[in-house]
Parts: structure tokens; sequence; C-alpha cells
């Protein structure tokens, strides 16, 4: 089923939308039937378990703290990450959280059970929460599985969380031919299909504002990524160069020159992942190891098109619903998690919805839209998801950068040509999710392959 544009892009704190962001939700939703089962004043103990990727890598993704402040009903949509950071300490000084943000329980980071051997059939990244009384009796168990871009699904039968854009509306489609079927029958554009899409549940205002509040919060990461100087969090020691990259390019161009379109692409890049490297606030886009291409991009598509130097809002609009529109089709039809299938899911797909996106913008036809997504995730195929230390920062923060200028290149590549190609975005689609399957696991975020093992640290974080 088609999936909203609100559901793909989504605010939250870094460092990873399936490793930080799944699992406050995941916390905070089962604080959430605590309260809603009138059980937080019996609950004594909180047990939790990690299975798989969350526990292979969640040290140094921020999976720890961040299921401790779900528990406390803190979720990540309203989370001041200023606060998260103090309230994180205090966590870690007393060893106790306020289960749903009244009970006082003792529940420490060195509390959690740790499984990374157990891979869960359903989904690489599990966790098990249950609440115990006094004399250690089950009250309320529950296993998550945060399945990429902040998406959790539940083992319970009712589970419903996290699905309101899963709708089979009169303007649903499930697949790329579905979508170009849409857009060709009524002459339309794929953004058009997507605002329809999205009026079945919304009116035209409120998409409208929502999607400029979504621009507005990658806008406000991007100048924080820019400001902020010192290191990245962990053992990697490495430096934030945004600032530095910044000051020198604002001299070198006060004018903003074409000719250094790229540099500010790959700024805007860099910033916003250095800011989410740092738990600062993010939009999944449509995860947050991947959250710098669809910014930088959109800066490109706003600052360097003739459509965008002439009504900036509108361009912001229509390329969040055509890059929407592409991301629901990888969401559907195969994946978006590098805990299933590598960094083609994440940095792949965000290349992909950005190419998409910026094609439109450029007044390319659907069918040169969905050329462009297909070019950028063709040359993505087999990109496995290999953090040095288990930290999102190298190779995640440059592979960012690239993959933006990946996906403007596809754009241009297919505004060449009408729209007529030998391999369809459904055809490439499928073949990721057919080589994530066929992927070792060593590759899909556990930090046991590629660069996470040729590059020696003195202590990995997972």
């Amino acid at each position: 089923m088609t999936i909203s544009v609100f559901e793909l892009f989504s605010v939250g704190i870094g460092p990873s939308s399936s490793h930080t962001v799944g699992p406050m939700r995941a916390g905070a939703r089962f604080a959430a039937e605590l309260a809603e089962c009138a059980l937080v004043t019996d609950t004594r103990e909180v047990r939790v378990e990690l299975f798989g990727s969350l526990a292979a890598t969640g040290a140094g993704h921020g999976t720890f703290p961040a299921i401790l402040l779900g528990l406390e009903g803190l979720w990540p949509d309203a989370l001041d990450p200023d606060h998260a950071q103090k309230r994180t300490a205090e966590m870690r000084d007393t060893g106790m959280i306020r289960l749903a943000g009244s009970s006082l329980i003792p529940l420490r980071e060195g509390d959690f059970h740790l499984r990374p051997d157990i891979v869960k059939p359903q989904h690489p990244n599990a966790m098990t929460l249950t609440a115990c009384a006094a004399d250690r009796r089950v009250l309320h168990t529950e296993t998550y599985y945060s399945v990429g871009g902040g998406f959790i699904l539940a083992d319970s039968a009712a589970d419903t969380a996290n699905r309101s854009g899963l709708l089979d509306a009169p303007w649903s489609f499930h697949s790329a031919a579905d979508l170009l079927a849409l857009a060709d029958a009524h002459g339309i554009a794929i953004s058009d299909v997507m605002l329809r899409f999205e009026r079945e549940i919304r009116t035209v205002d409120q998409i409208y504002q929502q999607l400029w509040h979504l621009r507005d919060v990658m806008v406000a990461c991007a100048e924080r990524g820019i400001t902020q100087t010192g290191y990245l969090p962990g053992n990697l020691g490495v430096p934030r160069r945004a600032h530095g990259w910044y000051e020198r390019l604002a001299a070198e161009d006060p004018g903003r020159n074409p000719a250094f379109a790229e540099d500010w692409v790959n700024l805007i890049a860099l910033a916003v992942n250095e800011e989410n490297a740092s738990g600062g606030r993010i939009v999944t886009a449509p995860t947050n190891g991947a959250a710098g291409i669809i910014p930088a991009v959109l800066h490109y598509a706003k600052n360097y098109t003739p459509a965008g130097k002439a009504d900036p809002d509108d361009v912001a609009v229509r390329f969040l619903l055509t890059a929407g529109a592409i991301g629901s089709l990888y969401k559907e039809r195969a994946s978006i998690s590098g805990a299933e299938v590598g960094c083609q899911g994440e940095v792949g797909s965000a290349a992909s919805m950005a190419a998409g996106g910026l094609a439109e913008i450029l007044g390319g036809t659907p069918a040169q839209v969905e050329n462009a997504a297909e070019i950028a995730m063709e040359h993505s195929l087999g990109l496995t998801c290999d953090p040095i230390g288990g930290l999102v920062q190298i190779p995640c923060i440059e592979r960012n950068a690239i993959s933006a200028g990946k996906a403007i290149n596809a754009a241009r590549m297919a505004l060449r040509g009408d729209g007529t190609h030998r391999v369809s975005l459904d055809q490439v689609i499928d073949t990721m999710r057919t080589t994530g399957l066929d992927m070792s696991s060593k590759y899909k975020e556990t930090a046991t392959g590629g660069l996470a093992t040729s590059v020696p640290v003195s202590v990995v974080e997972c």
C-alpha cells in the first residue's frame, strides 16, 4: 500500500532512524501501553533485550539512551536534543528512569541484555521489552521491530502503529508502472499524484504547511551544523568540517555563482549529517543515515534552477511530494533499512528519491522523473553498510555528499532523454531487494565487514 510522505519524512533526532528513532518510539509506545492499562505504578522492573543489529551496533548509534528516553514517555519528533543530552546524563548518574514520565524505577544502559547473534526472522532490528511487578510477575511484554526510517512494528496481532500512511486509497500505487499510469491517465505530474493521495487524509493547506515545516527543519539542521565546531561524539576523533568549509566557501563565493553549486551541495549534506552524528534534530529522509541527500539536492533545486528562484516554496512542496512518491515504492517493494539491505536501501533510496524530485523541478515528464530515480539507484546497487566503529560517521557523512551529487547527475542525464530506457525503476527496486537478501550480514549495519574491519579503531562502539 502507498505510504504517506509524512511517514517517510518525519522529525526525530540522530544519529540513526532505525537504531535511535525507532527504538525510542518503541520505548514510548511500551510506556503508553503500560499507562493505558494502569500498570505503571505496579511496574518495578523493565527488562530490555536487544537482538541482531540493534545489539551489535546499538552503542554507537545511541540506541540505549533512546530506549530509556522513550520509556520515560518522550517521542523523537517532539524531543529537544539539548534536553535529551541533559536527561541522559541524569539517568546515567542516578541509574533511575521515570517510567511513562512518573514512576521511578531502576534501569541503566548496562542492564540491557544484548543478543547480537540472535537475528529474528521478522527483521534484524528487534527488541523485547518486559514489565515486571515486585514479585517478578510479568505484567506486559512486547517485541518490536525497527524496520527503517523510524518505522516500528510489533509482534502483537493488533499492531497498527505508524501505519496511518499505509492507505489503499483511490490514488494509491504499488509500483512505478502504477504511478506512471496514474500520471499519464490524468495528464498530471508525479507530485500531483502524491498530492491527491495525501488529500485523502489531509487538506491541501495541511499538506503544504507540514511540508514547509519539514523543509524548515532540514534548513535549520544544516544551519546548526554549519555553526558547530569541535569533534563528533565517539572514539574516532572525527573533526566537524562544515563550519570551516562554510567560512571558506562564503568568502570564495559571496554572490552564489553557479560554478560553486556542487560545493554548496556538498556542504549542506556534510552539515546535516554531522548534526545527525551528533544527535541533533533531523528529518528522516528516508532515514537518518541518509538524511543529508534530500536537503542538499533541495538546496540545489531552490537556488540553482529557474523554478526554485521563481517560487522556492512551491518547489519545496513539489520536490518533497515527488521524492515521497518514489520513496513509497522502496518502502513497499523492498526496504529502506541498512540492517536489512545494506546502505543501498538508505543512501541509494535517498539518491533515487532526490533525483526524481529534481527531475520534476527541472521540468521533466513523469517518464523522465522515473528514469532519473532509476539511474540513481542502478548505480547504488550493492552499496554496503559498514560504519567504522559502529558510528554513523565514516563513511556515512561523505557518502551523503557523494550521493547528492549522483542524484543531481542522474536527474540531468534523464532530462537529456525522452524517458524511454531499458531498465525500469520497478526492476531496479526488485534488484535492490534481492541484492540485499544475497548480501552477507556483515555488510548490513553490523560493523563486522568492509571499512568497519579494514580500518582499525581502538574501541569499537558496538
